[in-house]
């Protein structure tokens, strides 16, 4: 997309049409006529040069600021010529152009540009010519609400300037606030701007003013094709029948594996081969047409090629699903991509949907369907994981069955290429599924950013969704045009997008899981205001610092509820919260501490029952007593079983009751921080 830089003037015309203050400013040809114009516009003033080869108008000593006298004109403008014929020969300059230098204040940045995927965003954040520096920036999708522009000057680390800070007085918040919102609205009326910085926007206690603006508008419309939404009855994902199209007896082909794990299909399970008649003790037949009874689904593993020959056969046998393992399609490039549209068209002329191609299947764990030539299946759970992936799925099924993690799956979906069927139709699926309560999604790329926005938003107020990102590293990024486009990279947006519409952002597999296993058992937190129940004196002081840390609130015990544990408590318990029942706490100990906060149940949201072990502590006691805790509320109860051997029995009954244990402190605050800051996210939308 070829785009033009607007010249200075250009763009603050631009920005005051949309009610967005800028500097007076006049563009000048010569020495006379510039010191013309700061007469009559009076002193001081600023001198800047306008060429479309100049970018960075300082790093070429293109700009000159406090100018105070007609002298100072002429020697500014003498010297921006020089500076930039001589660091920039090539450049074409179209005059200087001399505004009226405003007072010092708070230098902040507001810019946009369009994401391949998500379209059109906007960035806030702290500017100036350290902006890319300090890299505290808000992100947003756009269009945005004026409460989430509040929310956003609000979340950057600088908020504190805005706010007023050791004796400066507040700027004007309400301002900044009809700046972002009269610069977004100008972003999305807008069919040619493509890329822009005002950096920087000064904040006064009154007021605001643009004074340098950097815009780029292409000659083309802008537009963001959005395909339209598709639904998915929930049924077509639960086959009565399946067929699989390339089914062997020959253990190292993909036929062999796929079939072999549907041995134990409750439903009817069908083999096709030409070549064969008999694959695992099951009638083969040549073709799908001739099986005698319906085929709800079909599992695809031959050549590329034959696809479209067989995709025709299934829509005469009325198949409703196609999962179609076999590579070879759009991933391969031109005459792959040809092949998947000529697939993809005769689904739709006989309404079959299709999982991949190019993907690893399919795997039901509750209903007996494991359409992948994983070698591993999973236990039955409670969490859904949804992967662009296929290696990734099998790494983690295979990591789910370690006895030190024993994470059960309600569904894993490799969506390969998403020739029809991808995240957005799998989320409501989830979504919609009995046996699934939290969902992972492993992401690479999303095509269509704002359906999956609008689809995650609406999915993730009737389950969790937890997400990891691939392609953090700034490795092989292109440069970018402005301070924007490097501050809102592609990664960036993503985070920003999946804070927007609810999605709890993850960095690493384990994390994602673990965040997603205990939204799974106990779902959003219904607020941030924990207590720390420990039998040890070190990990209450590492409690305080892990809240701190996650923004999860400690609350004072009030007077009523210390006096009810001063009655049954040794006197050296710690007489707050943390809860330190000293070292030699049993598990009855706990439970009666336990049942004070089951009567107290207005007063907290969240519990951390955090043991050690000691000669006087059974961990299996103290599991059982956790669980009968755990079903006596209608709070968050997050188990910290901390040490080796002498917890395992205890952690197990925790894990068959589905309530999350974590094996590091830290962890288990850094999990209910992330579930917290969504779930507050989702309440400023609400």
């Amino acid at each position: 997309m070829e785009k033009k830089l607007l010249s200075e003037a250009e763009g603050y015309e631009l920005l005051k049409k949309y009610g967005i203050p800028t500097p007076e400013n006049t563009i000048v040809k010569s020495a006379d006529e510039a010191v013309k114009t700061a007469d009559k516009m009076g002193y001081p003033v600023v001198a800047k040069i306008i060429s479309p080869q100049v970018v960075h108008k300082s790093d070429v000593g293109g700009v000159v600021t406090g100018i105070r006298n007609n002298e100072e004109v002429r020697r500014a403008y003498d010297k921006i010529l020089k500076n930039v014929r001589e660091k920039v020969p090539e450049a074409e300059i179209t005059g200087i152009i001399i505004e009226k230098d405003m007072p010092h204040g708070l230098e902040l940045i507001v810019g946009g540009r369009i994401d391949p995927s998500f379209g059109k965003v906007i960035t806030f954040g702290l500017g100036g010519t350290l902006v890319e520096f300090l890299k505290d920036v808000s992100i947003k999708v756009l269009p945005i609400r004026t409460d989430e522009i509040e929310k956003m000057i609000r979340e950057i680390k600088g908020y504190a300037l805005i706010k007023g800070y050791r004796g400066e007085p507040p700027k004007d918040e309400k301002e900044l606030v009809q700046v972002i919102n009269n610069v977004s609205r100008l972003f999305c009326e807008s069919d040619k701007l493509v890329e822009f910085d005002i950096n920087p926007l000064i904040l006064y206690e009154k007021g605001a003013c643009a004074v340098d603006a950097r815009i780029y508008e292409t000659e083309g419309e802008v537009k963001h094709e959005e395909k339209p939404q598709t639904g998915v009855p929930t049924e077509v994902f639960y086959p009565g029948s399946i067929a699989v199209i390339g089914a062997s007896s020959n253990p190292n082909k993909v036929g062999y594996a796929v079939f072999r794990n549907l041995l134990d299909f409750p439903g009817k399970l069908y083999a096709v081969n030409p070549k064969r008649e008999e694959i695992l003790r099951h009638k083969v037949y040549p073709d799908l047409i001739s099986i005698p009874d319906t085929v709800d689904m079909i599992v695809v593993t031959v050549p590329a090629a034959v696809v479209p020959e067989i995709m025709e056969e299934a829509g005469k046998k009325g198949v409703k699903l196609a999962v179609i393992i076999t590579a070879g399609f759009k991933e391969i490039g031109k005459e792959g991509a040809a092949l998947q549209d000529k697939v993809s068209g005769i689904a739709q002329k006989y309404g079959i949907r299709i999982i991949g191609p190019n993907c690893l299947g399919l795997i039901l764990p509750h209903k007996g369907i494991n359409a992948t030539f994983d070698p591993a299946n999973p236990k039955p759970g409670d969490l859904a994981f949804i992967s662009q992936s296929g290696a990734i799925i099998t790494t983690v099924v295979d990591w789910s069955l370690k006895e030190d993690v024993e994470i059960g799956l309600s569904a894993v979906i490799s969506v390969g290429n998403q020739a029809d069927l991808g995240f957005n139709e799998f989320m409501k699926f989830a979504r919609d599924d009995k046996d699934t309560r939290a969902i992972v999604l492993y992401i690479e790329e999303i095509k269509n950013g704002r359906l999956f926005m609008k689809v995650a938003g609406e999915v993730s107020e009737k389950k969790p969704i937890v997400a990891i990102k691939s392609g953090s590293s700034k490795r092989g990024q292109k440069a970018a045009s402005s301070h924007t486009g490097a501050l809102a990279g592609s990664y960036n947006v993503y985070m920003a997008a999946f804070k927007q519409s609810g999605v709890i952002a993850t960095h690493s597999l384990r994390e994602a899981f673990q965040v997603g296993e205990l939204l799974a058992s106990e779902e959003y937190p219904k607020g941030n205001r924990a207590v720390v129940i420990t039998n040890a004196g070190g990990f209450a002081v590492l409690s305080t610092d892990y809240a701190e840390k996650y923004g999860v609130e400690l609350v004072d015990l009030p007077k009523d509820l210390m006096d009810e544990l001063n009655s049954f408590l040794t006197p050296e318990w710690s007489h707050e919260n943390p809860m330190d029942i000293v070292g030699d706490a049993g598990a009855d100990r706990y439970a009666r501490v336990f049942d004070v906060m089951v009567r107290n149940q207005d007063k907290w949201d969240i519990t951390f029952v955090i043991a050690v072990p000691s000669s006087v502590l059974d961990s299996r006691q103290l599991a059982q007593e956790i669980v009968r805790f755990s079903n006596h509320t209608h709070k968050m109860i997050v188990g910290c079983l901390l040490g080796g051997n002498s917890m395992k029995s205890g952690v197990h009954i925790l894990r068959k009751n589905t309530i999350p244990n974590f094996a590091e402190l830290e962890e288990a605050f850094d999990v209910v921080g992330k579930a917290l800051s969504i779930r507050g996210e989702q309440r400023v939308q609400a």
